[in-house]
């Protein structure tokens, strides 16, 4: 069967937002590399360096639903536009914080740039046909790349400039990034979700079980990636003692594999579906998380030759394949939740995905302060991936019980027919 054709425009449209979509995210993950100076400079514990790197990814979760609202209403052209415009100001002041506090009140405009993607998904996916969503939506998505782009760039600023000289370029390449985008997007008043929808009824998934088991699959493919995005650097600088521009780079193999390969989980999504995707994705967050979660370990043993220690514990190089995988994963099942959306809720695709993407920023935002107080706590850094292997413990239970238990009953029940001999 020969696939749709697709308007010039729509291409345009993809590719514009792609590249917007990487600049904001980026932006977004500021924090996952400069907070580690910045932490220095200050003299912060885990737990408040991880409620620093959060600031920013609270207010990106919690602006998602309204401007997925806005965006079914408005298009999605002149809220991304807007949306982008609006947080050049904060970034350029993040270079003359000096407190705390200032660097938390910043962050929470920064942020905004992170409810971008409940702008993009909507606005590219109306301009494909549903047999071509999964692949729109996934191209769009592989603009998380943004948070391996951060980790390439502002170590060399940061060493190079100090690191108040990230922000201030970060302004620059976003406050050009808003004028290419107005230049090369296009608008199509078709794609607005009509008048008489109000806003209460937009807002009516809440109560949807559907939206809230997509929830918890989000929270964790992509609240986790943002988490670790976030986490990643300080983790190689504390645990292997590795220099920031190579902690960097390691934690990249992680960051980029996440966010680019998220096109391909929208290709398999739309051959094989987004259960079968979402399923395997769990199946290997869960082997990943499980040997992730093991930490350096010596113990000693009475032989007959006398005492004997042994180490057990993942070298660097273990360590970082362990986590590609995982983002290889992920990447696969960010794609495939919103495979879901597309699927269940095409015409609601905004509001959908504003909530669902609330839930997997939320997790962004919660994750990273609870790795700082586990660490803080038990002085165990790999308690992160403790935390993580049981919210995919949850997520394998709910989708065994709502769909694969479901599919099992069904088949079971089917009736039988019979040719007589």
């Amino acid at each position: 069967m020969r696939a749709a054709p697709v308007d010039r425009k729509a291409w345009s449209v993809l590719i514009v937002s792609t590249l917007a979509f990487t600049v904001c995210f980026m932006v977004w993950m500021m924090f996952g590399v400069i907070g580690i100076p910045i932490k220095k400079q200050l003299g912060l514990n885990a737990t408040e360096f991880g409620l620093l790197t959060a600031m920013p990814v609270l207010t990106g979760s919690l602006v998602r639903v309204p401007l997925g609202i806005w965006t079914d209403r408005y298009g999605g052209r002149i809220v991304m536009a807007l949306l982008m415009l609006a947080t050049v100001p904060a970034i350029w002041l993040m270079a003359y914080a000096t407190q705390y506090w200032h660097f938390l009140v910043i962050g929470l405009f920064v942020g905004l740039a992170g409810g971008s993607f409940s702008v993009g998904t909507p606005y590219v996916a109306r301009w494909f046909p549903k047999s071509r969503q999964g692949m729109a939506m996934g191209v769009y998505g592989a603009g998380n790349s943004g948070s391996a782009v951060n980790k390439f760039v502002a170590p060399a600023l940061l060493v190079s400039f100090g690191w108040a000289m990230v922000p201030q370029v970060y302004a620059a390449i976003m406050a050009g990034t808003v004028v290419l985008f107005w230049l090369f997007s296009h608008s199509n008043p078709a794609h607005l979700v009509t008048s008489n929808v109000s806003f209460r009824e937009q807002l009516k998934a809440l109560k949807d079980p559907r939206v809230l088991k997509y929830c918890q699959y989000y929270s964790i493919v992509f609240g986790g990636y943002v988490a670790l995005a976030l986490w990643m650097v300080q983790y190689y600088v504390g645990e292997f003692g590795l220099d920031i521009r190579v902690a960097a780079l390691l934690a990249a193999c992680f960051s980029l594999p996440g966010g680019v390969l998220r096109a391909i989980g929208g290709l398999l999504s739309d051959k094989y579906g987004a259960h079968k995707v979402t399923w395997w994705v769990m199946w290997v967050s869960w082997i990943c998380l499980f040997l992730l979660s093991y930490p350096q370990t010596d113990f000693t043993i009475a032989t007959t030759a006398g005492a004997k220690t042994f180490h057990i514990g993942l070298n660097v190089y273990a360590f970082t394949t362990l986590l590609a995988v995982l983002g290889v994963a992920w990447a696969f099942g960010k794609a495939s939740v919103f495979k879901y959306i597309s699927d269940d809720y095409p015409s609601n695709i905004g509001a959908i995905s504003g909530i669902v993407g609330l839930a997997g920023g939320l997790g962004g935002f919660v994750l990273p302060i609870l790795f700082g107080a586990l660490l803080d706590l038990t002085g165990i850094r790999s308690s992160a991936f403790m935390l993580m292997y049981g919210v995919v413990w949850v997520s394998l239970i709910w989708m065994y019980w709502t769909e694969v238990r479901k599919t099992e009953v069904m088949g079971r029940n089917a009736p039988e027919f019979h040719l007589a001999g």
